[in-house]
């Protein structure tokens, strides 16, 4: 009961987290636009965030296996509360680009969280907790866009100010609630030090899931930074009617997430899952550019939602079952590391092979998901790790 209550607390924290970020994406660019910024100038505000991310994500992971998960992440929370301050009453782009640089190198709530998770569950049951995580994750971006929307009528500013609030009250509530898990208490005594990490990565299981991590958040944030502009081009939809497309999918993923994930874990193994969930998605992909009308955009969109619902917790539970008790968090902090590197370079590409043709970001990524596929196929689960017995390999 304990070890559900510290989960429960955990997934409001991260759900509180996602829910203040979600809530200053949508008007974060005509905010720029505001404050004097060029529209190929706003791009920085993303991929400057994930480059800082993809820095201090591995940092803040370690730093947790060093002197626990609790007071990184309440750092984590602070720093992230200051960075929406600054986004808030930023008076020139500049200011603005700093918010968001400084929030990407606060990010470690996912890695650190993703850690706890494994600090506090069984084998069996990780990907479920994964999955939770996930979860809050998709709420967030489910009802934090709406929330920033209403916020907007106010000013541009309201939403980075009421997020700096929630990450305030955020802090308070974690600071109070969230204990610091006792198995990790027992494996900070064990603190490895840098080149234990670094063995880790040694491992082929370890190096296949990252470039896993790598191609299938490429080729998904490939199609989500152009996937508004196919829906208005190619589907007539207005930027609401985008955004209720997206409430769609994201609710999909909180329920496959929240929900099913556990016991498709019980029944097929995090492999399995993860090699099913790219094939979803590579599927998706390559139909969307040509469903015929609004219904085939949206059947189009499901098998896309439920296939991420499915490789996210997939790839994060066996990353942590690869990883020795002592060095969790510095390794999934590099698999968030793979991922915002993948955030990094997948709009970019996205958005320059969209102008030349818009189903080329969409194809391409079905190729990508298709490979994340193949090299999660060759992966050699640990004798023991994968929750589905009959895998039953050795490590690879």
């Amino acid at each position: 009961m304990k070890r559900q209550a510290s989960l429960g607390i955990l997934f409001l924290v991260v759900f509180v987290d996602l829910l203040g970020f979600g809530m200053v994406i949508p008007a974060m660019p005509i905010y720029a636009e505001r404050l004097g910024a060029s529209e190929a100038a706003t791009g920085w505000l993303s991929t400057g965030y994930s480059l800082m991310q993809f820095v201090f994500a591995p940092i803040w992971g370690r730093l947790s296996d060093r002197v626990g998960r609790r007071p990184v992440l309440l750092l984590s929370i602070a720093m992230t509360a200051v960075a929406f301050l600054l986004y808030g009453v930023a008076a020139t782009f500049l200011v603005l680009l700093v918010s968001r640089l400084f929030a990407g190198a606060a990010t470690a709530n996912i890695a650190i969280a993703q850690a706890y998770v494994a600090d506090v569950t069984t084998p069996e049951g990780r990907a479920k907790g994964m999955g939770m995580i996930g979860a809050a994750f998709g709420l967030g971006f489910v009802f934090g866009p709406a929330v920033g929307g209403v916020l907007t009528d106010y000013s541009l500013a309201a939403p980075g100010l009421a997020a700096a609030a929630l990450s305030l009250l955020n802090l308070v509530g974690a600071w109070f609630l969230l204990p610091e898990p006792a198995q990790h208490v027992a494996a900070a005594r064990r603190r490895g030090r840098f080149e234990a990490l670094f063995a880790e990565l040694r491992k082929p299981g370890i190096r296949k899931l990252l470039v896993v991590f790598f191609l299938v958040t490429f080729a998904f944030s490939a199609m989500e930074a152009t996937y508004a502009f196919l829906a208005q081009r190619r589907y007539g939809l207005d930027p609401k009617h985008v955004g209720y497309v997206f409430a769609y999918i994201g609710v999909i993923v909180v329920l496959v997430q929240g929900g099913l994930i556990g016991p498709l874990t019980r029944r097929f193994g995090e492999k399995r899952l993860l090699i099913a969930g790219s094939i979803l998605q590579a599927l998706a992909l390559a139909s969307l550019p040509f469903a015929s009308g609004i219904p085939g955009l949206l059947a189009a969109s499901a098998p896309l939602a439920f296939g991420s619902g499915l490789t996210s917790p997939s790839l994060s539970s066996l990353l942590s079952r690869f990883s020795r008790a002592e060095d969790q968090g510095g390794t999934l902090g590099i698999g968030q590391s793979a991922s915002a590197l993948g955030r990094i370079v997948g709009p970019l590409s996205g958005t320059l092979s969209f102008s030349a043709w818009l189903a080329a970001p969409y194809l391409g990524g079905a190729a990508l998901m298709g490979l994340g596929a193949a090299v999660a196929a060759t992966i050699s689960v640990p004798r023991g790790g994968d929750a589905s017995a009959s895998d039953g390999a050795v490590p690879g």
